[in-house]
């Protein structure tokens, strides 16, 4: 009983900490010194005869009086953790706002990143080239926010910059065929490897932090929500435009194409960052709804495909475009699993929803091995090529990665294990995906003759 109340506290101290380390002024040493206050203080309270629970609640109200981040922690999760408890009146003229500086940096980051793009774009780099440097354009200036943000030290710094000069140096160095498949190839799995690097500015360097890897798995799941609302928001505006100007007889479209994408992409990049960062607690109540709502119809998609390859029954001739579109709907359920998991309640119990996700990682585990078979089916019949060795691989990667998720799932609804084990088995399992990316970019054109 002891041990199961110990992992309980932790579990408060720890999503508490994440609050605390999500807020927009908090730094890492300054939650360290937090958290050790508020341990200080759980110790002493149950010294005095407290449950642990009870210690956790009355220490986080008490600092609640005297920190504005642990009151705003606590008027938040009020229905939660605080039903018995009376919350402290927030001081008069209390008000939180972004800091004006680290708007500016965002801004300038912003500006520099879509200048960078713009010189690119001038100095005539063709599609292939383009493409394959996009994210090594952009992406620096994502991370450089976040480093600047959490006050990585030097050493991180310069892993941080060594890695982008090397993805530089290998994206640009190889023969790449224009056009051939490994251009291709190079081309997507590059910003995937470069989205870890920018992991590692988030988490400040404590990559092997599992805490820390679930909120950057968190922060993806948000950041491509604001990120799609700034899309979407972005290309009606400047449909608007386009169309008011082409009824004054004026044509907009070179204006758009040569200034405003180049630098309205990655300052959207960059500010859907920051607004995740400044404006946490909005989206903490779409992404959850957003998950809800499309697992299950994720669940239908996935049975209706099944049904629809066991009535085909022909593997062989599965046209190509069929297995990349069933590759990219695997990535999206694994996308719905992890923020799924990185939004749920440690400490609730199982639920329908929980049985829901077990349904959507087994009939993503029958896809899987439907796809296994027929690319090995296609190997055997015509032969190894570059994109379908990356495919094979994907979907191995993608395999393992499932299988054990339902393992541990299955675990957790029967109650022989806790939630914490299908997280930790997400956050062990994240960098397999950014080496597998890494293996992709530095392995397959040289082992395929960069065709």
């Amino acid at each position: 009983m002891g041990v199961m109340t110990d992992v309980a506290l932790e579990s408060q101290i720890g999503r508490w900490r994440g609050f605390v380390e999500r807020h927009r002024a908090i730094s890492t040493s300054d939650a360290d010194e937090m958290e050790d206050h508020l341990r200080g203080r759980i110790s002493d309270l149950v010294a005095s005869g407290l449950t642990d629970d009870e210690a956790f609640l009355v220490a986080v109200k008490r600092m609640g009086s005297v920190d504005a981040i642990s009151r705003e922690f606590a008027r938040e999760h009020s229905e939660r953790l605080w039903k018995q408890l009376v919350l402290v009146p927030a001081e008069q003229g209390e008000r939180t706002r972004v800091p004006r500086r680290e708007l500016v940096v965002v801004l300038a980051l912003a500006v520099c990143a879509g200048a960078v793009l713009e010189v690119a774009l001038r100095v005539g780099l063709d599609a292939g080239a383009f493409a394959r440097n996009a994210a090594v354009l952009v992406l620096p200036f994502l991370a450089s926010y976040f480093a600047w943000k959490r006050r990585v030290t030097v050493g991180v710094a310069a892993v941080l910059m060594g890695a982008f000069v090397a993805t530089a140096s290998a994206v640009n160095a190889f023969p790449l065929a224009p056009g051939g498949a490994t251009e291709i190839i190079v081309a997507i799995h590059a910003p995937i490897v470069l989205w870890f690097v920018v992991g590692l500015a988030y988490v400040g360097g404590e990559w092997r932090s599992h805490r820390r890897r679930m909120d950057f798995i968190r922060f993806t799941g948000e950041w491509v929500v604001y990120l799609t609302l700034l899309a979407l928001g972005g290309g009606v505006l400047i449909g608007l435009t386009v169309g008011a100007f082409t009824a004054l007889g004026t044509d907009m479209e070179w204006v758009i194409e040569e200034w405003v994408l180049p630098f309205g992409v990655p300052g959207a990049v960059i500010v859907a960052a920051w607004l995740v960062e400044a404006k946490q607690g909005v989206v903490e109540n779409i992404a959850p709804v957003l998950t809800r709502v499309f697992t299950p119809l994720t669940i239908v998609m996935l049975l209706v495909l099944l049904v629809a390859f066991a009535l085909d029954g022909n593997l062989v001739d599965v046209d190509r475009t069929l297995l990349i579109l069933m590759d990219l709907i695997l990535v999206v359920v694994l996308g719905l699993l992890l923020y799924s998991i990185s939004a749920r309640d440690p400490l609730d119990p199982p639920d329908l929803f929980d049985r829901l996700q077990l349904i959507l990682v087994a009939s993503a585990l029958a896809v899987d091995l439907v796809m296994l078979t027929a690319m090995l089916t296609r190997i055997a019949e015509f032969g190894v090529s570059p994109n379908k060795a990356v495919a094979l691989g994907l979907n191995l990667v993608l395999f393992a990665n499932l299988a054990w998720s339902g393992r541990v799932q299955i675990g957790f609804l029967r109650g022989r294990r806790r939630f914490e084990a299908v997280e930790l088995w997400q956050t062990r399992y994240l960098p397999v995906f950014g080496g597998w990316a890494a293996l992709v970019v530095l392995v397959v054109p040289p082992l395929f003759d960069f065709v």
